[in-house]
């Protein structure tokens, strides 16, 4: 019988052995871990050729499973995303340590000095699909916030995902750092996933990447903390005073540059008074581009759109689809995302700044963006070299998940001699 044949005694082998491992990394140096990153990003373009050879094998296998075209751009590697990959791991490798950072620092008249100091989480499971490249991701924030991880990626990305951990693994080697620090799971047997789900006393936190029938998987089945990252409903409200060219470029952008990904814009709100203008141009742009506009029904006028059904509204696409409806004023296009939104990236395009600010202040999403293409909703855009998912809860990590928010936080405690009266 092999190893993976046993997936509770596997996965608990794997445990075992991040639970070790984050015991040794917590206290690694932060030289040591750049090192291994720096160690990693080389081994990934030296082996570059092996990955792309190995994602042919996963895209063969997604062909045979009938996956979306977006699907297969979320899949496939190219000599360029790999060259991503590789900035992301050198881009994670220079970015400050997060570990030991005084957050807060204070006196007590009684006599204590306290300090709020950054410190790992321990062991973090992340659970993903398709991407490969959520592999480095997900390894190298993990590494550099001193925390062991345990990789569990997507059937479809299964060789792909081995080729980049092999690499990972190099850099761990080639820096002293445990090789167990960053272990990716060898199997495709979804029962490795519900052993992860309730591995309280080896993992600390689950962090799942993917769509919304996993994120619901893990959410109603974890026994571990779960940093949700739901799916990306995002919505785009194009304002009575929006500038036509912005919006055109911005829109543009946000649908049309990788339709595949959580930050695509999936629903157009226009202003009743710029439906004949900006809206028409608009939708002719996405239409002309390619794109299926499901239109409420006073935009159905416009020649080239498709009727849009109840089912439109709070979708997650992934798709060349865009949902689209005209809506009186700000307040109903608020109105609209608060029913419909995953909080997780909203927009406005708009040249006032009262309206921007309404915009800002009555929605809570995780993030909200002015005259900006949502496909900023990335990490690695938002200076923190990469991210290892887009959090849409409200509690410890919120938006892009980086190095810093993947600590948590000891109080450091001292005095002269101090007693309690």
């Amino acid at each position: 019988m092999s190893d993976t044949d046993n997936i509770p005694a596997l996965m608990a082998d794997i445990g075992a052995r991040a639970k070790a491992a984050a015991a040794e990394l917590a206290v690694a140096t932060s030289e040591s871990k750049a090192q291994a990153l720096q160690s990693a990003a080389e081994s990934v373009w030296a082996r570059r050729a092996e990955i792309i050879e190995a994602n042919e094998k996963d895209l063969a296998y997604g062909r045979d499973k009938g996956l979306t075209e977006a699907m297969m751009d979320r899949l496939l590697l190219t000599e360029d995303r790999i060259r991503g990959v590789v900035d992301g791991l050198r881009a994670v490798a220079a970015q400050p340590d997060p570990v030991g950072e005084v957050m807060a620092e204070w006196d007590m008249e009684s006599g204590l000095h306290i300090r709020r100091v950054r410190t790992p989480i321990g062991v973090i499971g992340v659970i993903y699909e398709s991407r490969p490249n959520v592999t480095a991701d997900a390894g190298a924030l993990c590494l550099k916030s001193g925390n062991a991880v345990i990789l569990r990626g997507g059937s479809e990305s299964f060789h792909s995902s081995g080729s980049i951990h092999a690499c990972l693994v190099e850099g761990l080697r080639a820096a002293g750092l445990p090789e167990d620090a960053v272990q990716l799971v060898p199997t495709r047997d979804r029962a490795a996933v519900q052993e992860m789900l309730t591995m309280v006393d080896m993992i600390d936190v689950i962090v799942p990447r993917g769509g919304k029938g996993l994120v619901g998987l893990v959410q109603r089945e974890a026994r571990v903390p779960v940093f949700a990252h739901l799916e990306g409903i995002v919505h785009i409200y194009i304002d009575r005073e929006a500038d036509p060219e912005k919006a055109l470029k911005v829109v543009m952008n946000a649908k049309t540059r990788r339709t595949g990904i959580c930050g695509a814009v999936e629903c157009l709100l226009i202003h009743h008074d710029v439906v004949d203008t900006i809206g028409q141009g608009l939708l002719r742009a996405l239409i002309d581009a390619g794109v299926e506009v499901r239109a409420d029904e006073t935009l159905q006028v416009i020649p080239g759109t498709h009727a849009a059904g109840d089912d439109d509204w709070g979708k997650e696409f992934l798709d060349s689809i865009v949902a689209a409806r005209m809506v009186a004023d700000e307040d109903e296009a608020i109105a609209h995302i608060r029913r419909h939104s995953s909080h997780h990236t909203d927009c406005i395009i708009t040249e006032d700044d009262q309206a921007a600010s309404k915009f800002f202040r009555q929605l809570d999403s995780a993030i909200l963006m002015r005259n900006a293409s949502t496909q900023f909703a990335d990490g690695g855009e938002f200076g923190m070299g990469a991210e290892i998912g887009i959090a849409t809860g409200k509690l410890h990590a919120r938006g892009p998940v980086g190095a810093t928010q993947l600590t948590s936080f000891k109080y450091l405690v001292e005095s002269d001699g101090a007693i309690r009266s």
